[in-house]
């Protein structure tokens, strides 16, 4: 089957995965540029993607070709992330099916392409499957180049993709120069340890955070990580001793555990049976406390449950002394599919959890913007997510909170919209501080934005920790932490050595960067005059969108409030897989990417401003 030279206007899209594999980001930045070019995308549901594991049972087939067909699809794109055998096998069965029916267009039938998204191993075995008659996408393309693969004409390609943009290649060429000298290599671990604390069962992040803060050798680094392993108690062991070697080279503050799905669903319950789908499978407090004891004198922490939230607080406070509690708040449940719990349960159990975290002391994460941003939420969803989560910790007597702000996410977004859209959240943010409320901002890069090219992955590491720097410029302990992603991400997990590389490659990047901007080198981002344009325009649309929501969404600042604002349709996802539709007015409303960022627009692509858009919601909401 070869490619055809250029997609037509009535293409239709097939955009499917298996249910198994939960990498959904590429799939949803890909349809959502396929549609701002004006073609027809469809993201098949769970029930075709479970299809698709099993797709030589007739049933399954049955279903599978009924949603082309129903969908007038000609145009298939298969994604699978996980294991570079597993994803050839299933695409090489879907092919195969596909054309013993006779289904293929040079047989005759309706589909003219058919495309594989994986690993870049995966990748290879398809095209030596397939003669390279299938067009592969290994993950390092900028999404320009993905379009123009799909045989997109260039006179209707987003212009914010096709034109280069003077900061983000200032910061590539720095970070490049940077990785390739290898001097990163020669970076020292900070000394983070040296407080009486530290390592003791009294040891806290605080703690941590004032000792660093005076010796003016901030951030603190934290990264997430966790080996791979089918037998659950090798896999613990195996963790066990990445902790020691991470604990030993000083480099890493915050152990952060990349615990398992059934960790987080299903903690000490029978797994007898049940799928596992990798991560580090804890399972009783007791392997918590072995974790603990392996990484000290790191401090821990892990994400919260999908049920049970309070009761799994409790847990990790007693078993792990947690640096900080990371919650979902609106997520990790039935609205993403990652747990059982309705939206308003989910809700509740997380109130209830932070009045209780309140009495520990502890900072609190909410781990919300970037969760709308996957789900193709515009600019402003990712801003007020974030506040609202913010004000209500406050209000539940939280003293302290960690700010979570996710760069590159979508990957596509432009370094100078990543500053605004920041600067606004953090702004709004800090203006909660008082005495009794203090914020640690927390970056990190983009679970999407690192390419499988481990070289190329090393220069876009170091490239976003230029642009952590630049959110608060003018503030010498800001970031207080970043979150390193490790730059195998794309690839496969990260060990140990990769971890040290990572940490090593962003606290160079970072000391280098500041150096160059105090010697001239390169620009001071504080006084640019486009991030300060799109900033003003972003912060008066956020404030201009809280204070309406505070004027009509009563009791806003509680679980009902929460449910409210999502159902109503003010925080837009327009790519949630909402199969039921039980969320109609947050999925109505369209997004794409407009100069760089992501706005709301109409079915022609025009802007809908955010004030038009809440009165229009206010004006339609259940009374």
């Amino acid at each position: 089957m070869q490619m055809e030279n250029k997609a037509h206007s009535n293409d239709v899209f097939g955009f499917i995965k298996t249910k198994v594999d939960v990498h959904t980001m590429g799939i949803y930045t890909m349809a959502n540029l396929l549609r701002d070019c004006g073609y027809k995308v469809v993201v098949a549901k769970d029930e075709i993607g479970e299809a698709v594991e099993k797709l030589k049972k007739l049933n399954n087939y049955s279903l599978f070709k009924n949603w082309i067909l129903s969908n007038k699809i000609n145009r298939i794109s298969f994604s699978y992330r996980m294991d570079p055998q597993d994803g050839c096998d299933y695409f090489m069965t879907m092919y195969e099916q596909l054309s013993a029916d006779k289904m293929l267009v040079e047989q005759g039938g309706p589909i003219k392409e058919m495309s594989f998204a994986g690993l870049p191993d995966a990748c290879d075995l398809v095209t030596q499957k397939t003669e390279g008659k299938i067009l592969v996408f290994p993950g390092n393309e900028p999404p320009v180049v993905s379009l123009r693969m799909y045989g997109v004409p260039e006179h209707i390609l987003p212009k914010s993709l096709v034109n280069d943009n003077p900061y983000d290649n200032m910061r590539w060429d720095f970070a490049k120069e940077l990785v390739e000298s290898e001097r990163w290599k020669l970076e020292p671990a900070q000394d983070h340890f040296g407080y009486n604390e530290c390592g003791t069962k009294k040891d806290s992040y605080i703690a941590r955070l004032c000792y660093a803060r005076e010796k003016h050798t901030l951030p603190i680094i934290r990264t997430h990580s966790g080996p791979y392993n089918e037998n659950r108690l090798e896999a613990l062991k195996e963790y066990n001793s990445w902790c020691n070697d991470l604990a030993n080279s000083k480099l890493l503050d915050v152990l952060s555990i990349g615990s398992s799905q059934l960790t987080q669903s299903n903690f000490g319950e029978d797994w007898e049976g049940k799928s596992n789908g990798g991560g580090v499978p804890v399972n009783s407090e007791m392997e918590y406390e072995q974790i603990r004891e392996a990484a000290k004198p790191m401090l821990v922490r892990t994400y919260s449950g999908t049920k049970d939230v309070p009761k799994l607080a409790r847990i990790h406070e007693r078993s792990l002394n947690i640096s900080w509690h990371a919650l979902s708040f609106w997520w990790f449940d039935e609205l993403d599919g990652r747990g059982n719990n309705t939206l308003l349960e989910n809700l509740r159990e997380h109130f209830e959890a932070v009045r209780y975290i309140v009495t520990t002391g502890k900072p609190v994460e909410p781990n919300v913007p970037h969760h709308f941003a996957f789900r193709g939420g515009d600019d402003i969803t990712y801003i007020v997510s974030g506040f609202l989560a913010a004000k209500a910790i406050k209000k539940m007597g939280a003293r302290h909170m960690v700010l979570q702000n996710m760069l590159n996410t979508p990957k596509y977004t432009l370094g100078v919209q990543d500053l605004a859209k920041g600067r606004a959240m953090i702004k709004l943010v800090r203006e909660l501080e008082d005495d009794n409320f203090k914020v640690s901002l927390q970056t990190r890069g983009g679970l999407d934005y690192f390419a499988p090219d481990l070289e190329y992955a090393k220069i876009q590491l170091a490239a976003v920790t230029c642009m952590m720097d630049d959110l608060e410029p003018d503030n010498e302990n800001s970031p207080e932490i970043i979150h390193v992603v490790n730059y195998s991400e794309a690839v496969r997990l990260a060990t140990p050595p990769i971890i040290k590389d990572s940490i090593k490659i962003t606290l160079n990047a970072l000391h280098s960067y500041r150096f160059a901007r105090k010697i001239g080198v390169i620009p001071d981002m504080a006084h640019d005059a486009d991030v300060r344009y799109r900033y003003e325009a972003l912060l008066y649309d956020a404030r201009e969108a809280i204070r309406l929501l505070e004027k009509h969404i009563p009791n806003l600042y509680t679980p009902e409030g929460f449910e409210r604002v999502f159902k109503e349709g003010f925080l837009a996802v327009p790519y949630l897989m909402d199969q039921n539709n039980k969320w109609p007015k947050a999925t109505m409303w369209k997004t794409a990417i407009k100069n760089g960022g992501i706005c709301v627009v109409d079915d022609d692509g025009n802007i809908i401003s955010t004030e038009d858009r809440y009165h229009y919601i206010i004006d339609h909401m259940e009374k």
